[in-house]
């Protein structure tokens, strides 16, 4: 199971590589629209690519819930438990 550190790394670097964002720029209090400039089609790869790499699963109702990384973060945590 991976701690908050470890899941925001890994979070993090999933969205450097789908939006070419320094992954340094991707932290626990950004919004993913307002912050990060996500759409919502490249929030479902993020959010698929999450599922992989954490081998959790992401409700599709649950995506519209998670308005920043940390609440990503806090989602795959318990998800992982």
């Amino acid at each position: 199971m991976a701690d908050t550190n470890e899941v925001l790394a890994g979070l993090a670097e999933i969205v450097a590589e789908e939006t070419g964002l320094d992954a340094g720029d991707v932290t626990l209090e950004k919004s993913f629209t307002d912050d990060l400039d996500i759409d919502s089609l490249s929030m479902m790869t993020i959010v698929t690519l999450a599922e992989e790499k954490f081998d959790v699963r992401i409700p599709d109702e649950e995506v519209k819930n998670l308005t920043t990384v940390g609440d990503a973060v806090k989602f795959i945590e318990g998800a992982q438990n």
